[in-house]
């Protein structure tokens, strides 16, 4: 296997790992009780009229999960603490990419359930780019190294513009103004898309057609300039393509992201610098810096 095909593959899992992590700890910390105060005194649950306590409930909670989120916890502030005496930052720049591949990942979500998410994100691609650089302080990686790589991974760390999609496709323009008429009144796109598409690959999904780049050779080319019209969260006029005539909604827009050498060259300098130590992305060796002490000992 080449070491362009291994690399390729590695940042891949990486992506996956994270995005994997990050959705985990977004459903871990869902409110099991929302708006709703919780007395102590009282049973968190009965069974057949014997009582589940809340210390009861709190004892298992610690006892399965306790100390992992916890480490958790101060492995997040050992690494905002560290970050911020060595003034670590990470650019705007670099969060927007991640955060962009991220939102690639996901299907239709609401404007509001999306910012959410992105907040969750923001705060883990922080920590784990600080990380890596409090990780690899101390590594020397040549001038010459960096750059080769660069030369050869960079396009790896761009993001290219894409677009997220559905769309209704009908016969004919009475139906496609019928189905229009019907979204002004404040009908569901997803469940018009169910009712009229003539489109069966994307009907059942509402009409769904993912993120797509402007190089795509599967979808008409005339959605891109119709989405260029459009503001993010909103549907398009029926309009003729090569298929019939369509509404398109705009879901998301992802504009291209590219970075100079002198922008990736920390990054790459740190990633080459963990690679050559074979350093683990954990903080343990970072809690020795600091003065800690916790329930779990050493």
């Amino acid at each position: 296997m080449s070491k362009k095909l291994l690399l390729s593959i590695i940042v891949v899992l990486l992506i996956t790992n994270v995005a994997t992590m990050l959705f985990w700890k977004n459903d871990q910390t869902e409110p099991i009780v929302e708006d709703k105060e919780i007395d102590t005194k009282k049973p968190v649950a009965t069974i057949d009229g014997e009582e589940v306590s809340y210390s009861d409930w709190i004892k298992s909670l610690q006892g399965n999960y306790g100390k992992k989120e916890l480490k958790d916890l101060i492995d997040h502030q050992v690494v905002a603490k560290l970050a911020e005496d060595q003034n670590i930052t990470i650019s705007d720049k670099v969060i927007e990419r991640d955060i962009a591949i991220l939102t690639t990942m996901q299907g239709p979500i609401s404007k509001e359930s999306l910012q959410k998410l992105e907040q969750g994100w923001r705060n883990d691609i922080v920590y784990r780019y600080q990380l890596e650089a409090l990780l690899a302080d101390g590594n020397q990686v040549s001038e010459q190294e960096v750059e080769t790589y660069y030369n050869k991974y960079h396009k790896q760390y761009q993001f290219d513009q894409s677009l997220q999609f559905s769309h209704i496709l009908v016969s004919t323009m009475d139906t496609a103004e019928k189905v229009y008429a019907e979204l002004e009144e404040g009908a569901s796109f997803a469940l018009l898309a169910k009712e009229y598409s003539i489109d069966e690959d994307s009907r059942e999904a509402g009409g769904y057609l993912g993120f797509n780049s402007a190089n795509t050779e599967f979808l008409p080319s005339n959605y891109f300039e119709i989405a260029a019209g459009l503001e993010e969260y909103s549907y398009s006029e029926p309009f003729v393509t090569s298929n019939g005539i369509a509404i398109l909604y705009l879901h998301k827009s992802l504009p291209t992201i590219v970075f100079s050498y002198e922008e990736l060259k920390p990054f790459i300098r740190n990633e080459l610098a963990l690679q050559a130590s074979n350093q683990k992305l954990v903080a343990d060796p970072l809690w020795e810096k600091l003065d800690i002490n916790w329930i779990y000992g050493e």
